[in-house]
């Protein structure tokens, strides 16, 4: 079921240009934040890397079965199957299993606001912008407030859940004679279904009280029907299973171990692996960051730099086609020159962080550039002129 409304609004050429103005001031902020970021990521990248070589060098792989306390402080390296004493409970809906993690997600049908919009230029540099708001009944595990929104007539949602999503771990869980602490328990295991039964009826009444429960999961209201305010609930846990670990060993316990750059190591991934998996995955995920982190400020930096020239668009669009021309060549300048700049400030922030690779990598380009240079000379002095 979706409802659709239009609602069309104008701008004059001179409230674009009064906020094209004001882009000036936010595109600045951008490109500030954009530089910000990549220097700081830059950093952060080094000392991550720096942290797990120290890493390897320092991680010794011990037996889980005993605690030795010759390696009290130290990077160590554990593996075996993970066991929870006791269980994990969901008393309002009367769920108890022997697991890491217990997950209760409560989901609600609630509208939902999409909005579409298409601004037309107009002769004289005004624009004309027609916005089509769209509502659609979805589950959500959030509350959406629709007071907000441009149609709350026939589209209001229920103020409250009638119970709350929720997760339960595992207080206690080992590896052999090693315990977890609680960060390392919150990262074990991966998620599968628990299926609810009828046994799981809530205790209490719940929403207006009726019930129904479709493949495992439990319907609170009108099930088919599609109502909004009607709630679903469904339970996933996360079972003990083979983990391994590297962290610092303290007593029969871990804590993230502080390196001597300030970085911290405390790993764990499910299944057996050796110490140098574990430790070439830490590398991979850091680069990806590190290249995530990249992009995204290049992406900063394009759109504080484009925001910054908006105005110039704004103003040759007196005539429209003339605006769409300028507005083009500045996404293009503005791409050309955030690569450019970004690139600037991550080989400014090599130099700061990675001197000795920077230099090299500077030796080297000017190195290149003599040859190529000299290489051009020489083909243009042995060139036979042309008869």
């Amino acid at each position: 079921m979706t409802d659709r409304f239009t609602h069309a609004t104008s701008k004059s050429w001179f409230s674009r240009m009064g906020n094209a103005f004001k882009g000036i001031l936010f595109g600045i902020v951008l490109t500030i934040a954009a530089i910000t970021l990549l220097f700081w990521n830059e950093g952060r990248a080094v000392k991550r890397d720096k942290t797990l070589k120290e890493g390897v060098g320092l991680v010794i792989s011990v037996p889980s079965e005993t605690v030795s306390p010759a390696n009290e402080g130290k990077l160590v390296h554990i593996a075996g199957k993970a066991v929870v004493d006791g269980v994990v409970g969901d008393d309002v809906f009367n769920v108890s299993v022997n697991a890491v993690r217990l997950e209760r997600r409560v989901e609600m049908l609630q509208w939902v606001e999409e909005t579409r919009s298409e601004t037309r230029k107009k002769l004289g540099g005004g624009t004309e912008t027609v916005t089509t708001y769209s509502y659609n009944l979805k589950w959500t595990d959030r509350q959406i407030d629709s007071s907000g929104f441009r149609h709350p007539e026939g589209h209001q949602n229920k103020t409250i859940f009638p119970v709350n999503s929720k997760t339960v771990n595992s207080k206690n869980a080992k590896v052999g004679a090693f315990s977890l602490n609680q960060s390392q328990i919150e990262r074990v295991g991966n998620k599968e279904s628990f299926p609810l039964t009828r046994k799981n009826r809530p205790l209490g009444t719940i929403g207006d009280g009726s019930m129904k429960i479709v493949d495992g999961v439990m319907y609170l209201g009108s099930y088919g029907h599609n109502r909004a305010g009607d709630v679903r609930i469904s339970m996933q846990v996360a079972r003990a299973d083979d983990i391994s670990v590297v962290a610092k060993q303290v007593k029969n316990s871990f804590r993230p171990y502080e390196t001597s750059v300030g970085g911290t190591i405390s790993l764990l991934s499910d299944g057996i692996l050796p110490v140098d998996e574990m430790l070439q995955d830490a590398v991979n995920a850091n680069t990806t960051l590190t290249w995530i982190l990249r992009v995204a400020g290049i992406a900063l930096m394009f759109f504080g730099l484009r925001t910054s020239l908006n105005i110039l668009s704004v103003a040759g669009d007196l005539i429209p086609v003339l605006g769409n021309v300028i507005g083009a060549g500045l996404s293009l300048v503005s791409f050309l020159v955030a690569l450019c700049l970004s690139f600037i400030i991550i080989a400014i922030a090599w130099i700061f962080y990675r001197p000795l690779i920077a230099i090299a990598l500077i030796v080297i380009g000017i190195g290149a550039g003599y040859l190529a240079l000299r290489r051009g000379r020489t083909t243009s002095s042995t060139t036979p002129l042309s008869q």
